[in-house]
């Protein structure tokens, strides 16, 4: 079983892929816009929305998410409730990782040491996606 992020984005769904291509190194997998959809007679398409992304699957790692500019269909332009939870192989790919979405974003803990972990940090990027990023779990000492 996976569970898988999906994220939408108020008409800026191009742009977020193209900064988690760089700020990640995510690959596109798969990228519909709403001009690829058969025409739904009931419900008419907005012609303002016919380039926008119906849906795309990024690949980042192992993982994988879903996006869409559904977003723009709605009032709500802010992400509520969730964190994406970003685990790097070690604290200074982390901090890379931290750094690149942190550009034109806000910072509300700074990536730095802690009990659990040789690195971690939150923040939310120039999307307004709240993030915390984490490189793997301090060793226990053996008992």
């Amino acid at each position: 079983m996976q569970i898988q992020p999906y994220l939408f984005y108020p008409g800026n769904c191009d742009e977020a892929i193209a900064f988690y291509r760089d700020a990640l190194g995510a690959q596109e997998l798969f990228k519909m816009r709403f001009k690829d959809a058969p025409p739904d007679p009931q419900r008419p398409m907005p012609p303002e929305f016919a380039e926008k992304v119906m849906h795309a699957t990024l690949q980042i790692g192992d993982a994988q998410f879903m996006l869409s500019d559904g977003g723009c269909m709605t009032q709500n332009d802010k992400f509520l409730g969730f964190s994406v939870s970003l685990g790097a192989p070690d604290a200074a790919t982390a901090e890379r990782y931290f750094n690149a979405l942190a550009k034109d974003g806000k910072v509300t803990m700074p990536f730095q040491k802690t009990f659990w972990s040789p690195g971690f940090g939150m923040l939310s990027d120039k999307f307004g996606v709240p993030w915390m990023v984490t490189a793997p779990p301090l060793q226990q000492p053996a008992a």
